[in-house]
């Protein structure tokens, strides 16, 4: 929002939210029924390319959302360093609204503009009309308007709102309040109505002229720079007619300066170019990738998680994990998605993080929850997990972090088999099963003397009921195999506090792991206290009950470039199994943390506090 936001601030469509493309339903029946009217002589080709053409230019920027994302996590020819935050994801949110708006004003120009229905499909001089017209008209006086809109009246109440995104993303391109985006439409307006009424215009004119304002308005807000020096040196005056990536980030840092629209020639003309352009293109084409201090290692989840990470659905990335109905429709994407992960079979870097002098990055695994659990599988998915900790190793990294189920007893002893294999790595492998047994004892209320365990147990699971045994918290469990493991366990040191039982109403807190049925879950008292020691959460069956998050803390906010959700956790909350890795790098220990052990839970809990992660509160205090 601008400053002083003026009329016309607001999009039409804002109270209607997700709804607001019904806007369109009666553009749309008008088009079917000319399709299935028999008398119609023939179909308006113009008109029924108009929803077709608005997917492509949703489908054009998603690509360009992603890309960008993809390249500046990897730090390859970054222009900006600073990073991106939910207060911007949440601005930009609506960006698809002006392709909305010209999609209406395609089918108004359609239905009342002579000569704007039944469009050739090609001509040639309608092409070579628009580019002259807006190499001329357009260029010109978009670069008048834009200095105008920098004035303090118009820019506190309007083009402020664009210039709050300092760092930028494809979609910034686009997000202005409705007022400009008239003005904009007015502008590129004249090439095509020129075209209209001259009757030289064609679909293909109208359908490159708006696929290349696009291209280019995602280009100059992408945040890396991808444009050759050769580009120049074959043609030195392309410099005049093409703006690159690196060129439009000044405008955005510095504000009074690089004001052309896509085309430098006016800031060169009125002396507006900023002097250190030719300087920063060169140095964000020379940038190398970056090498991160300490790397998570993920995976996938489910074939639609993949538009919940970062590189996906900016939208939906920002807000914890959660299956959306309309996900079924775009079964196409997703299934052209598995099949590019089963193709590439690499692991790809997901997002990047700063906290301190720590540079961390976040590497997923492409390969889905239900693919670990499958025994043939298992070989390939160590021989990727394998091949990620050496390229850590290799970069340089000196902290690796294993999350989700790359860590797993049955896959790799807890990722002790990796330090076996490889004694001489200078990358020190993290679990964090050691800070997920600290959050859990503190995420025990005050007061509780008893405490159900459930689920498949695992070393967070003994080292816990152990150290809650020491602490004179009797544990229950309800299976005679899991009570003679813990038993041999334990030995001696159990206080006599480890007890075998069937009954589970008198039991209000509940700690739970994987394989938790849904039957267990339903035979416990109103009011029971779930505690996941698991990385996956469990099902909430009970509305009666309360669910805590996995293990997990609130990040500091010293932790920069935080815009998206870790899967299901809230906003600035990350998961223990993360937060090990980066606390491993900036205390600098120089020990593993994996297989079977537990390393000191009392020193890492401290180190995290030390460093400003903070406990999640438990349901039922926050309720009470």
């Amino acid at each position: 929002m601008a400053s002083k936001p003026g009329i016309l601030t607001d999009w039409p469509w804002k109270p209607l939210g997700s709804f607001k493309y019904i806007f369109l339903a009666p553009w749309i029946a008008e088009s079917v029924y000319s399709i299935m009217d028999k008398e119609a002589k023939e179909w308006d080709y113009t008109n029924l390319v108009i929803i077709p053409f608005m997917l492509w230019r949703i489908l054009h920027s998603q690509i360009w959302i992603s890309l960008s994302r993809y390249r500046t996590a990897k730090g390859t020819n970054r222009i900006v360093d600073k990073g991106i935050e939910f207060d911007q994801v949440d601005r930009e949110r609506n960006w698809d609204d002006q392709i909305l708006f010209n999609g209406i004003l395609f089918y108004l120009s359609n239905k009342y503009i002579p000569g704007a229905s039944y469009l050739p499909l090609w001509r040639l001089d309608g092409v070579i009309i628009v580019m002259l017209l807006h190499a001329g008209p357009v260029e010109f006086l978009y670069y008048w308007l834009h200095r105008a809109l920098h004035h303090h009246y118009l820019y506190s109440r309007y083009h402020s709102h664009h210039h709050s995104s300092i760092v930028t993303e494809p979609i910034t391109s686009v997000i202005h309040p409705f007022a400009e985006h008239i003005s904009y439409f007015l502008l590129f307006a004249i090439p095509m109505l020129t075209i209209i009424v001259t009757g030289t215009a064609s679909i293909v004119a109208l359908a490159i002229y708006i696929t290349y304002i696009d291209f280019m308005n995602n280009m100059g807000h992408c945040n890396f720079e991808f444009i050759p020096n050769w580009f120049f040196s074959i043609f030195p005056p392309l410099k005049y007619l093409m703006y690159t990536p690196s060129f439009h980030s000044l405008h955005h840092t510095q504000f009074r300066t690089n004001y052309s629209l896509f085309m430098p020639i006016y800031d060169y003309i009125y002396g507006t170019m900023d002097k250190t352009s030719d300087i920063l293109y060169e140095n964000s084409l020379k940038r190398k990738e970056e090498s991160p201090n300490v790397v998570h290692l993920t995976h996938l989840i489910t074939p639609e998680s993949i538009y919940h990470l970062r590189i996906g659905f900016a939208s939906l990335a920002s807000k914890p994990y959660s299956s959306v109905w309309f996900m079924w429709l775009l079964w196409p994407v997703t299934l052209w998605s598995m099949m590019l992960t089963w193709i590439y079979g690499r692991t790809f870097v997901v997002e990047r993080n700063r906290v301190d002098k720590i540079k961390s990055q976040t590497w997923a695994i492409p390969k889905y929850r239900l693919q670990y659990r499958l025994k043939w599988q298992k070989e390939s998915i160590n021989n990727l997990i394998e091949e990620a900790v050496l390229e850590a190793d290799e970069k340089g990294a000196s902290v690796l972090s294993l999350g989700l189920m790359n860590q797993s007893e049955e896959l790799n002893k807890y990722g002790e088999v990796y330090v076996k294999k490889h004694p001489k790595l200078r990358v020190k492998l993290v679990d964090g099963s050691s800070l997920a047994v600290a959050v859990l004892l503190h995420t025990i209320p005050k007061g509780t003397a008893q405490v159900l365990l459930r689920g498949k147990l695992t070393k967070v699971a003994v080292a816990v009921a152990f150290a809650l045994c020491q602490k004179g918290i009797q544990i229950a469990v309800s299976r005679e195999d899991e009570y003679e493991k813990l038993d041999k366990s334990f030995g001696t040191k159990s206080e006599g506090k480890l007890v075998m039982s069937k009954s589970y109403s008198s039991y209000k807190v509940w700690l739970v792991g994987d394989e938790l049925s849904e039957e267990a879950q339903r035979k416990a008292a109103k009011g029971t206290l779930f505690i996941p020691f698991s990385q996956f959460p469990p099902k909430k069956l009970r509305k009666d009950c309360f669910y805590h998050t996995t293990p997990a803390m609130q990040t500091p906010m010293a932790l920069e470039n935080v815009d998206s959700c870790e899967n299901w956790l809230p906003r600035r909350v990350m998961s223990v199994w993360r937060i090990a890795g980066i606390v491993h790098g900036l205390e600098g220990w120089e020990e593993h943390e994996c297989g079977y052990t537990i390393s000191n839970v009392d020193k890492i809990w401290e180190a995290c506090l030390k460093h400003g992660f903070q406990p999640l509160r438990v349901p039922t205090q926050s309720k009470s």
